[in-house]
Order: structure tokens, then C-alpha cells, then sequence
């Protein structure tokens, strides 16, 4: 069985989760895992898999953004606009 075909180990998919939750050595090897072409196709498969992960997260994160904006804002509003006018001048 070539190289490139050959299953990884579960140590191998710990060693790699490991590696790419380093804060910058990992991303970069993250990205260089994930666009090599010649390398073992199930590690590549792995690094993308992070990829997902991450945008997945991003994802969640935009909207609890969003949702948090939205529901705060007519809150301060509201509070704004009951204080004295001599507060809101300054």
C-alpha cells in the first residue's frame, strides 16, 4: 500500500489534533497539511475536517453576535432615552 493511502493511527490523529491547536505553529501547520497534494490523502482529510470545525464556530460566534446586538440595542435605547435632558446635553 502506498504511503499516500495509509490509514492513520489513532495516536497519529491525537498527535495531530494536538499540533494544530497550537496557537500559530498549528495554524500554519494546518494549512500546510490541508493543501499538500503529495502527502497522505487521510491526514489532508483531517486538516480540512479543522477547517469545518472552524468555520462552523465562526459561524455560531456571527450569530450569538448578531442576536446579542439585536436584543441589547432597543434596551439601551430605552435607557437612554429616560435619562434627565440636561445628562444627554454633556
Amino acid at each position: 500500500m502506498e504511503d499516500k493511502y495509509r490509514p492513520l493511527s489513532p495516536w497519529e490523529y491525537f498527535e495531530l489534533s494536538l499540533l494544530f491547536n497550537i496557537p500559530i505553529i498549528g495554524l500554519i501547520f494546518l494549512i500546510i497539511n490541508s493543501i499538500d497534494g503529495m502527502g497522505n490523502i487521510n491526514r489532508r482529510n483531517y486538516a480540512r475536517s479543522f477547517w469545518c470545525i472552524y468555520v462552523v464556530i465562526l459561524i455560531i460566534f456571527v450569530v450569538l453576535l448578531l442576536l446579542g446586538v439585536t436584543l441589547t440595542l432597543p434596551s439601551i435605547k430605552a435607557s437612554s432615552s429616560n435619562l434627565p435632558t440636561a445628562i444627554i446635553m454633556q
